[in-house]
């Protein structure tokens, strides 16, 4: 008797989230505390950043820290994440964004979800959608946030961009990469939220936040 044939499973990509939370928040000025550390929604930015990363559809979480580490894994102690520490925070994102996706990278992630720990705005849905697209683009674009035509944040970039991410230096992000890949940028309108962060005590505030008092 012929055997039935078998039906070939589709497995979406795989995408994790790079969270970026080393910076030094210079912007703050000498008495203005960390913005990471300002409070939204009653807790600190940082981890109701990394708790809308957590609730996405993203396979994992890795949170990147530098700059008052203790302080910052001490806001995100009792969640599911992996946390990794960056020696080298002061000399710009690339650093980051290196120890990030070399974690990510070990995991065998298809797509790296690069979200910046200070926009308050973005939603676990918005992460969501920004997943969903790149999946859907059988994980060869780049998929990125914008604001009403405006280039923003997030960003999910291509298992094919990893080594252009490991060699990055300085203070250079993800755009540079963007700019110069080559590959097809995927947009996602996601209203304000992809332009707003808070890098002073004004922006804080005007977010609906609490700056952190040291």
């Amino acid at each position: 008797m012929p055997c039935a044939p078998v039906e070939e499973k589709s497995v979406k990509p795989i995408v994790t989230i790079v969270l970026l939370a080393a910076g030094m928040a210079t912007r703050m000025g000498s008495n203005g505390g960390h913005k990471l550390l300002a409070e939204f929604d009653g807790m600190p930015l940082v981890r109701r950043s990394a708790l809308t990363a957590s609730n996405s559809h993203a396979e994992s979480v890795t949170v990147v820290v530098g700059h008052r580490q203790d302080d910052i894994r001490k806001a995100l102690s009792d969640l599911q994440l992996n946390v990794v520490a960056n020696p080298d925070y002061a000399s710009g994102m690339a650093s980051s964004l290196v120890i990030g996706f070399a974690a990510a990278e070990a995991n065998g992630a298809d797509g790296v979800l690069v979200m910046l720990a200070d926009m308050p705005g973005v939603t676990t849905s918005d992460l969501n959608r920004l997943i969903t697209v790149f999946q859907n683009s059988k994980d060869v674009s780049i998929v990125r946030a914008i604001s009403q035509g405006k280039r923003g944040n997030p960003v999910i970039l291509p298992r094919s961009l990893n080594d252009a991410v490991l060699r990055l230096t300085g203070d250079i992000g993800a755009r540079y990469l963007i700019e110069t890949s080559g590959l097809s940028v995927i947009e996602v309108e996601i209203g304000d939220a992809a332009q707003i962060d808070v890098d002073t005590p004004e922006a804080i505030i005007a977010a609906g936040g609490i700056p952190a008092e040291s």
